[in-house]
């Protein structure tokens, strides 16, 4: 069966077309960058109306590079997001399953990042645990199977992207600042600076980033009030992006060992951070999954894969959903797998 992507959350239009036979067969996507760089974040009005700007046509381009007339299934991302962003994709989704006939399934958006790996020639088997790290997230969860989630941590304050955003707007780095940061980081010694790394000792496994973003903006300031912030800023980049990766790896890694799990899927926007991935293999005794750098951040593939593993839940549209706020916890394992 061909089911059909559609993700407009946030700041990205998505779509793909994926078979359940023959993997993902076609899929584009629209970046809003440019639009919100001029703001410093994504202005939610603009992004809903380049949603419906961009939306058809990719899914004709999609549709069309992948030599199918129409899908036998449209998921489209109900939420957490943009309200009026979710609309967009919700209303398209409904409109094209009553003109082409076919069933609609509403997908949680962290559910598609936590699926993305499915999308490679080497999925992850359940049980894993999950590390979803965005601009918007940053949660461990335990995943039994598709549907069965228990959250295990999450964070108190800032995400891990929101964080890696802030710091390069102290840095003068612009916007998005999460990919800005991670090159100019490169250039720099994560020694240099011995910033904290919030939480470790604390029982459990949530986090929190408020704590290390005021060491950066202390150090920061020190370094303008002496004048060597220009020649300071890879350093302090590397070190920040240092801490808040050793901060993510020690929480996953206790969670496993916690869990009793051999498996870890690392997915969502920083999933696609190159310390990340490198470090949590190799301090990580079992195997560590991911998607491809395409599909970490928001995307349609994601979307249509965890349609197509939803497909018992497909049916015919009747309502637009649309949740900003949206427990993963709340999803139930699908019907077919009860």
């Amino acid at each position: 069966m061909n089911v059909l992507g559609l993700e407009t959350s946030c700041d990205e239009t998505g779509v793909a077309l994926y078979s359940t036979e023959r993997g993902l067969l076609a899929d584009a996507l629209h970046s809003q960058v440019d639009l919100h760089a001029v703001y410093g974040g994504v202005v939610p009005e603009i992004a809903s109306r380049d949603h419906v700007r961009m939306l058809l046509p990719l899914i004709r381009k999609v549709m069309d590079e992948a030599g199918v007339e129409k899908p036998d299934a449209i998921a489209y991302t109900a939420g957490p997001g943009l309200v009026g962003a979710l609309m967009v994709a919700g209303g398209m989704a409904n409109g094209l399953g009553i003109a082409w006939g076919c069933p609609v399934i509403a997908v949680h958006h962290m559910e598609g990042h936590l699926l993305a790996p499915m999308l490679e020639s080497e999925p992850p088997a359940f049980p894993f645990l999950a590390l979803l790290v965005s601009g918007g997230h940053s949660m461990l969860i335990a995943v039994r199977a598709l549907g069965d989630y228990r959250l295990l941590g999450t964070t108190l304050d800032d995400a891990v992207g929101e964080a890696f955003d802030k710091t390069a707007k102290l840095l003068g780095l612009g916007y998005p600042g999460g990919p800005a940061l991670a090159a100019l980081a490169e250039q720099g010694d994560e020694l240099a600076i011995e910033f904290p790394r919030p939480m470790l000792h604390k029982p459990g496994f949530d986090f929190s980033f408020s704590g290390l973003k005021t060491a950066v903006m202390l150090e920061v300031r020190k370094a303008q009030a002496e004048g060597v912030l220009e020649t300071r800023k890879a350093d302090i980049a590397a070190s920040f992006q240092r801490a808040a990766v050793d901060t993510l790896i020690a929480r996953a890694l206790k969670a496993a060992k916690a869990e009793g799990l051999d498996r870890i899927v690392v997915a969502g926007g920083v999933g696609a951070n190159k310390l990340l991935r490198k470090d949590i293999a190799e301090r990580f005794d079992g195997a560590v999954y991911y998607p491809r750098m395409e599909f970490c951040t928001d995307n349609g593939a994601m979307i249509a894969v965890a349609g197509a593993l939803r497909l018992g839940e497909a049916a015919i549209a009747d309502e637009i959903k649309a949740q900003p706020r949206w427990s993963l916890e709340t999803l139930d394992v699908p019907p077919a797998r009860q």
